[in-house]
């Protein structure tokens, strides 16, 4: 039972970033690509529908780790406290951005509200990246020092970055190179993702320009792939045991490695979905890897004194998790007509259709 619920919990998760990482993604071009208002506005167009339902799914992961594996929650929304309040704050400015910058028409108006647009998904991705770098590493449960926990042992507080900007430091912060590293892989990845999607929903004529770009962040992806392959091992020992366990999982890493070699082919594409599910493909394959990597810890522990959080010691009551399959499947048959509708209604180009400023 613990088990479906992590897949569950992998699966809103994965969606998410799927959904509103195109959003995001559509959000760092518009920051960098968009100078002429036609553009700025088709950018917006892309997206107009589809963005406040997308961060719905956000809310349903939290859902899903408070319901199933509640002693995580709380521990990881203590400790990631400051980190949460600030992905909390850009949020907020992401959506008053695009909801205000038409309410007036002048040009220092417009212009504050499309930087706040696009430095404000800039910056979640950033983050969002570096935390599943800080899951990946593992944080200090208990906060263990000198073999002492100071917190009870499923607790940690991390602040924003420590004075070695290490992710072997004893006192770990949010933000180190490792986590960094991560981060920056989720900008770009989501930055292709985005711009995937505006060639699948526009007719812009930045396309082309969109196209190399893609090209030239594909490239750039690869080589921190590798890099962080490589530093990966200093931080986890073993990271691929579980794959060598269970040959079968290497299935998630061959789709990720298809999807990165689709974004190479994106100029020479004739149809214009192939590039977005390149980019879906890579994400989803990446997701996975990642979660499969550290199961079946949910919160890694980097000390020898208080034990991982996992999906066997974390979860909530057997009763309880039976009882959560059935309200789970009447909210995801609800989800999916709803999405079914919302996609056939606004299928195709969305050149045409107005935001509503």
């Amino acid at each position: 039972m613990e088990l479906f619920w992590y897949i569950i919990l992998g699966l809103m998760l994965t969606i998410y970033v799927v959904l509103d990482g195109y959003d995001f993604g559509v959000g760092i071009l518009h920051l960098f690509l968009a100078k002429e208002e036609k553009d700025k506005r088709l950018f917006v167009k892309s997206i107009g529908p589809f963005w406040d339902a997308n961060e719905v799914w956000l809310i349903a992961a939290g859902g899903i780790l408070f319901f199933a594996f509640p002693k995580v929650y709380a521990s990881a929304f203590s400790g990631f406290y400051l980190p949460l309040i600030i992905v909390l704050w850009l949020l907020i400015f992401r959506a008053v951005g695009l909801e205000l910058r038409g309410q007036v028409h002048n040009a220092l108006w417009e212009g504050f509200w499309d930087r706040m647009f696009g430095i404000s998904s800039l910056l979640l991705a950033l983050f969002f990246g570096t935390a599943l770098g800080n899951v990946i590493r593992g944080v200090n449960l208990g906060g263990v020092e000198n073999g002492v926990s100071a917190y009870d042992p499923h607790n940690f507080f991390l602040p924003l970055w420590n004075p070695e900007f290490s992710p072997k430091s004893v006192n770990l912060g949010v933000i180190d190179w490792f986590t960094v590293l991560i981060g920056v892989i989720a900008v770009i990845t989501l930055a292709i993702h985005g711009g995937n999607w505006i060639i699948l929903k526009t007719n812009s004529t930045l396309i082309p320009r969109i196209k190399k770009l893609i090209f030239r962040l594909t490239i750039l992806l690869s080589v921190l792939i590798i890099t962080s392959f490589t530093v990966w091992t200093l931080v986890n020992p073993d990271p691929f045991r579980t794959f060598i366990d269970h040959p079968v999982l290497w299935i998630f890493p061959v789709i990720a490695l298809l999807g990165l070699f689709g974004l190479f082919r994106v100029q020479h594409f004739l149809k214009e979905y192939s590039g977005f599910i390149s980019s879906t493909l890579f994400l989803l394959g990446a997701l996975a890897s990642s979660f499969i990597s550290i199961f079946p810890k949910l919160l890694p522990s980097t000390n020898d004194i208080n034990p991982s959080l996992t999906i066997y010691n974390a979860s909530t009551g057997k009763y309880g998790l039976q009882v959560g399959i059935y309200w789970w499947i009447i909210a995801a048959i609800l989800v999916i007509i709803y999405l079914f509708v919302q996609y056939k209604i606004f299928r195709g180009k969305m050149d045409d259709i107005d935001y509503g400023h």
